[in-house]
């Protein structure tokens, strides 16, 4: 069925032949292939239900929902992706200078690059982070951002996620179920690989949690303890939250199962507490800590924000970035980008008013 008039045709192009990737991909999938499109597409709701892939919604009084998973990989080109890679770096990094900006020493406010009420006028800004620095100065180590097709072809960014960003764990399970299916095409185009995606972040928390190991005994292990800390099985997101933290090979924590002592974080376990370096976590900033934040959460840790203060943990993204989500914030990112990178913004945001 061809789109709409006005949407973009991922499929083909203006003159009804095969983009490029699509081209590319058809080709190696062959006669065969394509042939068994249909068992594949049952292949596909199997491992769904074998793995037990859900996403729980609220509305359906607690039902697990099975993953909604296409049979077809979305493909982009190498030349595509090199420029959405460089716009969302991009952006990355400006978010980052905002978050840094904004908690420390506020000169987009004092410039009038960002109106107050935006800021402070945010649930997702937390009195309470105000002046609190992390190692290397790093306030987000994962970032996501949601990215649509304008009619022409060329991408826009519809919004941010910089709270307890979903979705790695989704992703490389999807990845995972696609490429065991299209074996051959993925070998022959030489599909980019999602592992090193992951490395990468392990690599970046333990780099930064080295500054947290100063008060270990020299006795005790040399490596920062990652743990992910979840809200719980009633998350909407919990299977992906066992899956990575499996993955990532971390600890899966509730916030029960951790406690402050001595301005440093610990993880209850029988054979006593054991030191917690790197939190991961897939809360909510309001319900991270209900001593300086909710005071009604039953799910965070008490006292984790002063165990940040202290220099002993490392919380993964801060929590307090939350404001940088607002849709109103879109506008004012062109000016921001050249005050505090000196660039270009090189991907457009939705028009926004």
């Amino acid at each position: 069925m061809p789109p709409a008039e006005g949407h973009w045709d991922e499929l083909r192009d203006t003159s009804g032949a095969l983009r490029e990737p699509w081209r590319q991909f058809f080709e190696r999938l062959g006669e065969d292939g394509i042939a068994r499109l249909e068992d594949h597409r049952a292949s596909v709701a199997q491992q769904i239900r074998d793995n037990d892939i859900s996403y729980n919604v609220y509305a359906d009084n607690g039902e697990p929902r099975p993953w909604a998973l296409d049979l077809l990989p979305f493909l982009i080109s190498e030349d595509e992706w090199a420029q959405i890679k460089r716009g969302v770096m991009q952006r990355a990094h400006l978010l980052n200078a905002i978050v840094a900006d904004i908690y420390g020493p506020q000169t987009l406010l004092q410039r009038g690059q960002l109106p107050p009420a935006l800021v402070f006028g945010h649930p997702g800004y937390l009195r309470s982070v105000k002046d609190y620095v992390p190692p290397g100065g790093q306030y987000l180590q994962v970032v996501a951002v949601d990215l649509a097709r304008m009619p022409d072809g060329d991408w826009t960014v519809m919004a941010h996620h910089t709270e307890a960003p979903s979705g790695l764990g989704y992703a490389l399970e999807n990845r995972l179920i696609v490429s065991t299916l299209f074996a051959d095409p993925f070998r022959e185009m030489r599909v980019s690989r999602l592992a090193p995606t992951y490395s990468q972040l392990i690599a970046t928390l333990m780099q930064a949690a080295q500054s947290t190991l100063r008060h270990d005994r020299a006795d005790t292990k040399s490596l920062p303890h990652t743990a992910l800390l979840t809200p719980g099985p009633f998350s909407e997101t919990y299977f992906e939250h066992v899956f990575l933290a499996r993955y990532l090979g971390v600890t899966l924590v509730e916030g029960k199962d951790l406690t402050v002592r001595d301005d440093m974080l610990y993880l209850k376990t029988l054979g006593g507490l054991e030191r917690v370096h790197v939190v991961l976590r897939r809360l909510d900033d309001a319900f991270c800590d209900p001593v300086e934040l909710c005071a009604d959460s039953t799910i965070g840790v008490p006292g984790l924000l002063q165990v940040m203060r202290a220099g002993n943990v490392i919380v993964s993204n801060v929590p307090g970035s939350g404001f940088v989500e607002s849709p109103a914030l879109h506008g004012f990112l062109p000016g921001i980008a050249e005050v505090l990178l000196g660039e270009d913004f090189l991907l457009p945001s939705v028009p926004t008013w």
